[in-house]
């Protein structure tokens, strides 16, 4: 079986297989069967791939921004009308609900359609100069040729949001999708070429990651590195891009604080953060992951949301009403396990869950678990558990919240649950985070920018600011003779 087809790596407007043929699996994760074979790029592949961009680039950018805005506008149209192939080898490679893989494909057209908007609108400036022959102006113009890296949690919207953006700002890109999902990036690219981009204008290589990466990231040709991945291998990053002074943007980890104050409905905060949490099977950068909920509604908040848990539907994401897949891989299995452990061990309550549902011996599956009064030593509470694991610690006063919730050197969302407008504002404007949730935890949307603060990365991508991390401001200065 290969679910891939006649994709492999995208180079120079063509689907080509590695040069020396060489390949690796992928896998369901609900089966742990291979469901294909992508190519293992070698060197050769990415000097094609580099030298294709940097022709690609040339050709691009001189596209005019109305003419680009039709290209983009255009995949956004394919993507729509392919959404439910797509869904199907989302859910495949990632394991996540069809449901949810539904929407993560409107979502990553909607990052197509905003930008094909955003390109048209490119402002510059003008400056009052000092003379009456002087006159100033800035510009802003295509950084060049970007390499990009995307996580499999969100397999298309996460290549989307850097595609969109680097050609709606004139420039070329070579994507790096991760090895567990690559055929969603590979759907986005066909939905390129169909849209008559020019030879080079995108590029995409599968293989070795930490290959491909310092190749990449060393080439000349190379002008700005966007990254979407955890915080080891975003530093790691910046140490490679800091030898070419290469403009950086990374979206890394997070470790989301909730904040439940006294005077927010209980039982319908929880039904809000047990349907967040659990989502993609808690593998969201953005997930909520510290409950903090004040002691005097603490405890029906845990018990609906040990309910609500508990009422999931386990199971592979292709079946009917399954409503939580999957982890994506044995590591995160393997974590879930021991964060749970973890906690028991020093003085949690097992409220939900924590354990392999009954039944799957293969697949990594492992059931909606919510811990009760959870210690703030507890590994859970200082290591992102990208999992379906919810922790419920409580709280006593606003001061005493804040300072937890900031804790940590995280700072990519946060949220709040309260009906006080001044709480609410005070508690949103104190958390150290990129976004804020109030009474709502649905962030991610193509018109707001997304993205951290401290160690969960630097940039942001979306809205009307998000083009400006592809784009370099020119000074002019002109003296008239």
């Amino acid at each position: 079986m290969n679910t891939y087809g006649d994709f492999g790596l995208y180079i120079a407007g063509g689907w080509r297989q590695a040069a020396g043929k060489r390949t690796k699996p992928v896998h369901d994760p609900a089966t742990e069967d291979v469901i294909g074979q992508i190519p293992d790029a070698s060197a050769e592949d990415l000097d094609a791939a580099l030298a294709a961009a940097r022709q690609g680039f040339a050709a691009w950018r001189q596209v005019q921004p109305w003419e680009r805005a039709a290209r983009l506008r255009r995949i956004a149209d394919l993507l729509r009308e392919r959404t439910e192939p797509l869904a199907r080898l989302m859910s495949l490679e990632t394991g996540k609900p069809i449901a949810e893989a539904r929407g993560e494909w409107g979502a990553t057209a909607d990052q197509f359609e905003w930008y094909s908007e955003e390109t048209k609108r490119i402002y510059g400036q003008t400056i009052e100069g000092r003379a009456s022959d002087v006159r100033l102006s800035v510009i802003w113009q295509p950084v060049g040729v970007v390499a990009a890296f995307a996580a499999w949690n969100f397999p298309a919207l996460l290549p989307a949001r850097k595609i969109a953006a680097a050609l709606a700002a004139g420039c070329s890109i070579i994507l790096k999708p991760a090895g567990e999902a690559p055929g969603c990036a590979m759907g986005i690219l066909q939905a390129c070429h169909d849209a008559g981009l020019p030879p080079g204008a995108v590029g995409l290589v599968t293989g070795n990651s930490g290959m491909i990466a310092k190749h990449l990231i060393g080439s000349p040709i190379v002008r700005k590195i966007s990254l979407t991945g955890s915080v080891p291998v975003g530093k790691e990053m910046l140490r490679l891009a800091a030898d070419g002074v290469k403009k950086v943007s990374m979206e890394l980890g997070g470790h989301a604080p909730v904040l439940v104050f006294e005077d927010a409905d209980p039982l319908a905060a929880a039904d809000t953060c047990a349907a967040a949490k659990f989502r993609n099977c808690g593998q969201v950068c953005i997930s909520p992951s510290r409950f903090y909920v004040h002691e005097s509604i603490y405890e029906p908040f845990s018990k609906r949301f040990a309910e609500k848990a508990a009422a999931l539907k386990i199971g592979r994401g292709l079946d009917d009403g399954v409503t939580m897949g999957p982890l994506a891989n044995s590591r995160g299995l393997e974590n879930a396990k021991a964060l749970v452990k973890d906690a028991l061990e020093r003085g949690a309550d097992l409220l939900a869950g924590g354990k392999t549902p009954a039944g799957y011996n293969r697949g990594y599956f492992f059931e909606p678990t919510v811990l009760g009064r959870v210690p703030d030593d507890a590994r859970i509470m200082n290591d992102e558990p990208f999992g379906p694991v919810a922790p419920i610690a409580t709280f006593s006063s606003f001061e005493d919240v804040i300072e937890r919730a900031n804790a940590l050197p995280f700072g990519l969302a946060g949220y709040v649950f309260a009906k006080s407008l001044k709480t609410a504002t005070l508690a949103s404007e104190a958390l150290e985070v990129g976004m804020v949730g109030v009474n709502d935890m649905l962030l991610a949307t193509a018109e707001a920018p997304f993205g951290g603060i401290k160690e969960s990365g630097m940039g942001r991508e979306g809205g009307s600011i998000g083009i400006r991390d592809y784009l370099e401001p020119k000074y002019i200065k002109m003296k008239l003779s």
